[in-house]
């Protein structure tokens, strides 16, 4: 992947530099060093870890929910030393009379319709792609959500038909989606800012053949590929086991998270080809484990990652208010660190407050300058950049 890749954009230097230049001058070898430099800076895949920067590299990251409010929570994450977060790139809505706050397509019986209000509209995600870039963050741009929030895949299905599971196979719901991806992707494809385009947040298809996501997310990302052939591409899945591929494991009990009832097959999906690496996520109480699993769920995808040679992220992992946070998120990270060659981890979710007054969306925030974040965030932010950037576990 990492050659491949490199090969792309070594590439792209090459069609530059003939085109800005017939005879090498002093002006213009300027004008190339500064395109190899942000050309090295976008994120791209070594072996079974990332080059941020041009630098192969462990890295901690944590998610913002209101990304629109940005400049307040980027400085802060950039104080804790964060590399990577998560930014929705979704927000449709199908009446845009009812809808508040900040939304970048409408989707109705009337049409397709990007939303250019400097006030609400795209101008927001350019503002938190800005703040991002001004303070050295690489950003995974999520396109699409499962859930509702922000508009979700059901603001498809509502003007197109269907059911949320019938989104996947929907051709004119697809054909939607893919003009929403290329409106994203060709606006920000030239931004050394983005880490990764992702899918969607979360897919899930309950009670579907596998089969269903995995072929929507070859034939999505390959689309992808098509339009920006530079910048990684992920699916954002939580990264569910299903029975044919998984029975190798160790721990595979065969419940909820093995048995492929959310309709995805991590082990497929990483072996997509134009999928550059895997995701996980982890809630642990919404699902019905100990917290003690969690360091069980990473070993796996770890072990999948390894069969596989591609990096795996553990990109969104939480607990609730009223626990030790720390008691029980410290495992998890230790496992991590010591114990698997797991690339990354990112925290859901950043607290803080805006001058706006907006607050994270729920109960798992880790609030700024507290000691839950001090050692979750600081700490560990500086435990995975001294990891040595090898990947044998």
């Amino acid at each position: 992947m990492y050659i491949s890749s490199r090969l792309a954009l070594l590439a792209l230097i090459l069609f530059y530099s003939a085109f800005i230049r017939c005879a090498p001058t002093p002006v213009d070898l300027v004008e190339t060093a500064d395109l190899e430099a942000r050309i090295a800076s976008i994120a791209s895949v070594n072996g079974r870890l990332f080059r941020i920067d041009d630098k192969t590299q462990h890295f901690a990251g944590l998610i913002p929910y209101h990304a629109p409010d940005g400049a307040v929570d980027r400085s802060q994450m950039a104080a804790t030393g964060y590399k990577v977060i998560r930014v929705w790139g979704f927000g449709t809505t199908n009446n845009p009379s009812a809808s508040y706050g900040v939304y970048y397509q409408v989707l109705n019986s009337t049409g397709q319709y990007f939303n250019y209000n400097p006030s609400n509209g795209i101008a927001r995600l350019d503002y938190a792609v800005a703040a991002a870039e001004k303070y050295g963050i690489k950003i995974i741009l999520v396109l699409l959500n499962n859930w509702d929030a922000l508009g979700g895949i059901n603001t498809y299905t509502n003007v197109y038909g269907g059911t949320h599971n019938d989104f996947y196979t929907n051709a004119a719901a697809q054909a939607a989606y893919k003009n929403y991806i290329k409106f994203i992707v060709t606006r920000y494809k030239h931004s050394t800012t983005v880490f990764s385009w992702e899918l969607c947040n979360e897919p899930r298809c309950p009670g579907c053949d596998t089969a269903i996501i995995t072929k929507w997310a070859a034939d999505t990302s390959a689309y992808i590929k098509s339009l920006d052939a530079t910048h990684l591409v992920s699916l954002g899945d939580d990264g569910w086991f299903a029975p044919a591929s998984s029975s190798y494991l160790p721990n595979n009990d065969g419940s909820y998270a093995y048995s492929g009832y959310e309709g995805v097959d991590f082990e497929k999906n990483l072996a997509i080809r134009t999928l550059d690496f895997g995701t996980v996520h982890m809630y642990a109480d919404q699902w019905g484990y100990n917290y003690s699993w969690g360091s069980t769920w990473i070993a796996q995808h770890n072990a999948v990652g390894k069969k596989l040679g591609k990096p795996v992220l553990l990109e969104e992992y939480a607990v609730p208010d009223g626990v030790d946070r720390v008691a029980i998120a410290r495992p998890w990270q230790e496992t991590v660190l010591h114990k698997t060659s797991i690339a990354g981890d990112l925290m859901w979710q950043f607290g803080t407050q805006f001058p706006s007054g907006t607050k994270p969306l729920d109960h798992y925030a880790v609030y700024w300058d507290t000691s839950d974040l001090r050692v979750l965030g600081n700490g560990h932010v500086s435990e995975m950049a001294g990891k040595k950037a090898v990947a044998t576990l």
